[in-house]
């Protein structure tokens, strides 16, 4: 007896003809399949003799059996003409890369073909929920495959288990898939989050691509979410309180900080690396303090004498580092900032740190973002180190999130920053990194290697598209599908959190509608639902 067919039957494409492992197979479509109905990146299926094939469509081509007929076309405005000559003598080519087996027990990496005159037929949202999952507390929806409304998710607890990146050129919606992944991981609870926020994009109110408003982490997951601030004044500007207002003292400071500035601020090697000297002067937590307040320039020679420093050099760097007594979120002495932030994301809740009117000086940005986590990964270390394998003893897996990250990764400094060092231990002490960049092409290649996903929205510049592919399965083939991705809404996803590439059209959102589907309640609804559990828990008019 035949065994049934737990896919059903699917409307036909076309059939093998052609094709290899390496290469991907060609596909002859019916006549009766318009070429133009099919786009690259698009899912299909491949009903082999033995197996049931999920591939991708990596290019399409037009063919004609008689050479002829380019030179000499015929008059397809006979209706009868172009029947008998559409999908016979003239016919569409499409080219796919067989990705994966599919089975009742899960997807297989494909290491074959299907065979000659395998039925080629469009993927269903029965065969896109078997591969990628349906969407749960583990699977999160974030987005649909080209030209279907299935919902596409992502395995969160994949992307958080290794460093990830989120890449495109300005404009084509990073911040936007930024902020669902960040809201998956707070829905999956798989991991808290530190996001540094550089330009308000993610706390509170932030803009979409259009620059119409829409609703912030904390809006919408207001117990779930706290807003740090580094600029007090900006966030009562917009009627908001933060939960805390985080102040680094100039004791904080370590030369490694002022190091990643150098390209900022203009600084030379030698300026640079005077810095530790300085600190072997003056000790660790005083050397930046006692530096600034040298007044004249006899002065700063003095000490570059005593120190062994270039004269020059010295006095270039105290005029640059001086820029930092402008910045009002800078003390003598340090705060508990690191405490805070550390309490929070113990509670499980995710924290939002703003910038305000310091997000537009890149200096205060990298410099905060780098002191801090420094100082939040050591203390992961500790704690990690003390908890001896036990689980329950262990900090919860954090993922920070920063912005202009080939700021800190170049190649030049990457293996000198907490950054880089985070990247290449791959979640060691439970703490991973999420990239948003428009230039992936700057960054480290060792850092790029290491990252277990990228989402990469359109990108112009083929220095970043290959940084972006490097080490990727079939390159070449996903440079074809990159290339011909629209400038907003659709990213290429490939790597640890998806079973195979996958090109998206993002889910919606900004919307009431789009909202509610991430759970969130206007006003209204969270009365009705009060009162509903009221009355449930003490029966009617109790509550």
């Amino acid at each position: 007896m035949t065994e049934p067919d737990i896919f059903g039957t699917p409307e036909r494409l076309g059939m093998v003809v052609a094709g290899s492992l390496t290469e991907g197979v060609e596909v002859r479509l019916d006549g009766g399949a318009s070429i133009e109905d099919v786009k690259v990146g698009t899912f299909v299926t491949l009903q082999g003799d033995r197996a049931r094939f999920f591939g991708v469509v990596t290019d399409v081509s037009l063919r004609a059996t008689d050479q002829a007929l380019a030179s000499m076309p015929p008059d397809v405005s006979d209706p009868y003409i172009a029947s008998v000559v559409s999908g016979t003598a003239a016919y569409g080519v499409i080219k796919v890369e067989p990705m994966l087996i599919q089975d009742i027990e899960g997807p297989m990496p494909s290491k074959t073909v299907p065979s000659h005159f395998a039925t080629v037929s469009p993927a269903s949202e029965e065969d896109i929920a078997l591969v990628f999952g349906a969407e749960d507390e583990r699977n999160f929806w974030i987005g649909s495959p080209l030209d279907m409304e299935s919902k596409l998710c992502l395995n969160i607890q994949s992307l958080v288990e290794r460093s990830n990146g989120v890449f495109g050129k300005s404009g084509t919606g990073k911040t936007f898939l930024t902020r669902l992944l960040l809201i998956g991981i707070l829905q999956s609870n798989s991991a808290v989050n530190l996001v540094f926020d550089m330009h308000g994009e993610y706390g509170w109110e932030g803009s979409s691509e259009g620059n119409r408003k829409v609703k912030g982490l904390k809006q919408l997951f207001s117990s779930k979410v706290a807003v740090f601030s580094m600029d007090e004044e900006s966030s009562k500007r917009r009627g908001l309180t933060p939960d805390y207002v985080v102040r680094i003292g100039f004791d904080e400071v370590e030369p490694e900080d002022i190091e990643i500035l150098s390209g900022i601020l203009d600084l030379s090697s030698v300026a640079a690396d005077a810095a530790y000297s300085l600190e072997r002067h003056y000790g660790r937590r005083k050397w930046l303090g006692e530096f600034l307040n040298l007044e004249g320039r006899e002065s700063l020679f003095d000490l570059a004498d005593a120190i062994s420093v270039n004269g020059n050099a010295l006095a270039r760097l105290h005029n640059r580092l001086s820029r930092l007594k402008r910045f009002d979120f800078m003390d003598e002495k340090g705060h508990s900032s690191v405490d805070r932030i550390l309490e929070y994301l113990d509670r499980g809740m995710h924290v939002v740190l703003e910038f305000g009117r310091y997000g537009s000086n890149l200096a205060a940005y990298i410099l905060v973002a780098n002191l801090l986590t420094r100082r939040i990964y050591a203390r992961y270390m500790e704690r990690k180190e003390r908890a001896s394998g036990d689980p329950s003893s262990e900090p919860r897996p954090l993922v920070i999130t920063i912005e202009e990250a080939h700021k800190y990764l170049t190649s030049d400094i990457a293996s000198h920053t907490i950054f880089g060092t985070i990247a290449r231990e791959m979640r060691k002490y439970n703490v991973t990194l999420m990239l948003v960049d428009q230039r992936p092409g700057d960054i480290d290649e060792e850092v790029m290697s290491q990252l277990g996903t990228r989402i990469t929205c359109l990108l112009d510049s083929e220095k970043d598209v290959t940084s972006v592919l490097a080490g990727a399965p079939g390159g070449r083939k996903l440079r074809s599908v990159l290339s011909r991705l629209e400038s907003k809404q659709q990213a290429l996803v490939f790597g640890h959190a998806v079973p195979m590439p996958v090109v998206i059209e993002t889910r919606t959102y900004g919307t009431p509608e789009s909202y509610r589907e991430l759970g969130w309640k206007d006003a209204v609804e969270l009365k009705a639902q009060m009162e509903q559990d009221a009355a449930d828990l003490f029966g009617p008019g109790e509550a």
